[in-house]
């Protein structure tokens, strides 16, 4: 199932060089460049509150925008630069790349949990322990996945999952080589002291691991 993505709204900029990127500035926008897919560089300038605004949403070097510029037909691009001011940390220029429908690219994709109530672990009193919310993919620009589903069906405490028992769509596969953990189903609290230490170090472990990645 493909994931909507969202617009990114842009206006193309008349001149190239370094004044016309100060005049953008002191007109309270962010110079920037959209560039590769077959076509000409074009020059755009991007509101800097606007920007400023999907920055702080987080992953905007790896999220799939829908560029919208007046004049231009729509396009997808992913953002693989963003120039910062050094002083004041904040956004000068930033960088997009065109993609078809056919490249592929790095996309972080949320994980979705399904039928909780046919976990004989969860029904138990076990506790489902997500390690990671999202996964990074590398997937095809025109079938990106809006989730990747996780059936918890007959999960028992204890039982780890790992990214490889998990059905990926079409086309898609991890950034990561790796059999990392996604989630596990761990024993209620009054019960862990009874010998849950191990498994408690082991979810630390993979949590840590996954704040790196």
């Amino acid at each position: 199932m493909a994931g909507e993505i969202p617009d990114l709204i842009a206006t193309a900029r008349a001149g190239t060089g370094k004044g016309a990127a100060r005049e953008a500035r002191r007109n309270g926008d962010v110079p920037g460049i959209v560039y590769g897919g077959g076509a000409d560089p074009l020059p755009i300038n991007v509101n800097f509150n606007y920007l400023l605004k999907k920055l702080h949403e987080g992953r905007f070097l790896s999220t799939l925008f829908n560029l919208k510029v007046e004049g231009q037909e729509d396009v997808r691009v992913i953002c693989r630069a963003v120039e910062r001011d050094v002083v004041k940390d904040l956004p000068r220029h930033v960088d997009f790349m065109r993609l078809r429908r056919t490249s592929r690219v790095n996309l972080f994709i949320p994980v979705e949990f399904v039928n909780h109530k046919d976990a004989p672990g969860i029904k138990k009193g076990g506790v489902l322990t997500v390690v990671r919310a999202e996964v990074e993919l590398n997937v095809v620009a025109g079938e990106i996945p809006d989730h990747i589903t996780v059936d918890l069906t007959g999960k028992e405490v204890g039982d780890v999952i790992h990214i490889h028992d998990i059905e990926l769509p079409g086309g898609a596969k991890p950034t990561i080589e790796r059999n990392f953990v996604i989630a596990n189903i761990s024993a209620p609290s009054g019960l862990r002291a009874a010998g849950g230490a191990d498994a408690d170090e082991a979810e630390a472990e993979d949590e840590a691991e996954a704040a790196e990645e």
